[in-house]
């Protein structure tokens, strides 16, 4: 099975290469991120055509989260079980479902803006809910991953000069010691598996040529639980999806298993 996740940066604006890159990837199962439409807007037909079922969370210009399968969809839960609110709204950035016997979460975690910010603080209780929310899923038998656009950037080396992010949110200590709470859950990173870059950034500005001089960040990220990881046989960034124009800033993270899709 192939499962990925990709923050599309607006899927209407994304759809016709989003399109061919499902075809010519061979993925199974797409979480994707920061959708920017509504459900109604949300090309259920066209994905449809390709043999994917949309589980999605979306209310409209903002954010935005779904799940892409064609592998199967059961078990669908829409929003963050007791994730807090910004400014009096909960926000469209969680959604999860069951896809071929894996259980898999499509996230899309707060920006955290400035540190100084209420919504850096959003961002912290946000994780600290979502940390909660996945725990009986990742301590279960059955394979299990939360993927997503996490705007964290785990260590040092997964930003291109942590020198410029000095003070800067996605590198701040509180940020990594979310995240390292939510692997404590019992799930673990499964990029570093395969690493095929020696900098396996997944986001690159578009401003001041940030892609070809690969001045990226590594915050999309997939944890797995063991059955998760142990399933693993290869995970890759794919780097071509963010060539050429019209791409997102961000590129597809790639992982495959070694688990039969079944219904």
């Amino acid at each position: 099975m192939r499962i990925a996740t990709f923050n599309v940066n607006s899927i209407t604006a994304r759809l016709p290469r989003l399109l061919a890159w499902l075809e010519s990837s061979g993925t199974d199962v797409l979480c994707v991120q920061e959708t920017k439409c509504s459900e109604a807007q949300f090309p259920y037909a066209e994905l449809r055509e390709l043999g994917y079922e949309s589980a999605v969370n979306a209310t409209g210009r903002w954010n935005g989260v779904a799940l892409l399968s064609r592998v199967g969809l059961k078990d669908v839960v829409t929003g963050l079980p007791g994730g807090p609110g910004y400014e009096g709204v909960q926000e469209p950035r969680a959604v999860s479902a069951t896809c071929g016997g894996v259980r898999v979460w499509s996230v899309y975690v707060p920006n955290g803006r400035e540190v100084a910010h209420d919504h850096y603080g959003y961002k912290l209780k946000w994780l600290g809910a979502l940390t909660e929310a996945v725990a009986a899923d990742a301590a279960g038998p059955r394979p299990f991953a939360v993927l997503g656009d996490f705007n964290v950037a785990p260590v040092d080396e997964d930003v291109w000069d942590p020198a410029v992010f000095e003070g800067a949110t996605h590198v701040t200590p509180a940020e990594r010691a979310a995240l390292e709470s939510l692997r404590d859950t019992g799930l673990s990173d499964v990029f570093p598996r395969a690493l095929k870059y020696d900098h396996p950034y997944t986001f690159w500005d578009y401003r001041m040529l940030a892609f070809p001089k690969n001045k990226g960040m590594r915050i999309d990220l997939v944890y797995g639980n063991e059955s998760f990881t142990k399933a693993v046989t290869d995970a890759y960034v794919d780097r071509e999806e963010r060539k050429g124009k019209g791409a997102s800033d961000h590129a597809p993270v790639v992982v495959d298993l070694d688990v039969p899709p079944s219904p």
